[in-house]
């Protein structure tokens, strides 16, 4: 019988060459109107739990994390983690979107940046890519970024990528949110459809022994029922990336990749009757 680590092992290899292997036909077709499966938080797995609490953060969680530590530290970090697989491991799994949120420390007289998700990572944003380096990496992405001065300086990035983030943490009420955003219409172009819960102090202080991770397993079954149900394409209430937490458990990525066999060019969706500053890497 397979543990969570071997699943999640296996898991890693079993897509890592999705894309290479899709059909001919669907070759031409904008990647947008793709299904992509992505990764919400994709650098939590290595939050450093000595960090400072994020400036993004309430007061009320600053206060209690300054004179409560020994009890508010451990709880802070079951509910920031989202991910237990490295960013090679994600991307061998299958993912071809990646959630980086970005910040700077408070008083920090470095000008290292972090990832941070209600507090930093171990890990250091210092690379600096060039032509050479990505080519010897056998790198491919499309960096997305919110800052709009920042796209005007640099033409090279793609403009923000619009992320359906339902912040509920009730599993019907989220997907209520989504089938009501596909309602009202997919973006022209690159999107993202958040399958993720988010908890609030409410419900963490109503569930003290919990985490994230345990409310994001007990969603899944509904979830994957709602994601199987999703059609790429270019119509209304089409889908294109998909993102959720713990990708390494259950099929997600699987799923996501599948609803790609629906797609017979050209693109016919069908419908349902029928059927911080934040960088997003869609790695291709």
């Amino acid at each position: 019988m397979e543990g969570p680590l071997q699943t999640s092992l296996h898991v890693c290899h079993e897509n890592g060459q999705w894309m290479s292997e899709l059909p001919e036909k669907l070759w031409d077709i904008p990647l947008y109107n793709l299904a992509l499966p992505g990764s919400h938080d994709t650098m939590t797995y290595c939050l450093d739990k000595n960090s400072a609490v994020s400036g993004n953060e309430s007061k009320l969680v600053e206060f209690l994390n300054k004179f409560m530590p020994c009890i508010v530290r451990p709880i802070i970090m079951k509910w920031s983690i989202t991910q237990v697989l490295t960013v090679t491991e994600q991307l061998e799994a299958g993912v071809r979107y990646l959630d980086f949120r970005i910040a700077h420390k408070a008083n920090d007289p470095s000008m290292n940046l972090y990832f941070v998700h209600m507090v930093y990572t171990t890990v250091v944003v210092q690379v600096v890519p060039t032509l050479r380096t990505m080519w010897q990496h056998g790198y491919q992405v499309i960096v997305s970024y919110e800052e709009v001065m920042e796209l005007e300086k640099h033409c090279e990035l793609w403009p923000a990528i619009p992320y359906w983030w339902g912040n509920r943490t009730s599993t019907h009420a989220l997907i209520q949110y989504l089938e009501r955003m596909k309602r009202m219409g997919r973006p022209e172009k690159f999107f993202v459809a958040g399958i993720n819960l988010t908890e609030n102090l409410r419900y963490i202080l109503l569930h003290p022994f919990g985490s994230l991770k345990e409310m994001t397993l007990r969603s899944l079954p509904c979830l994957k029922i709602w994601v199987r149900k999703q059609y790429p394409g270019t119509q209304k209430e089409c889908i294109n990336i998909i993102a959720g937490d713990f990708i390494g458990n259950d099929d997600f990525v699987r799923d996501v990749i599948e609803l790609n066999t629906k797609i017979n060019p050209p693109l016919d969706c069908h419908s349902k009757a029928a059927g911080t500053n934040t960088i997003s890497f869609s790695a291709l």
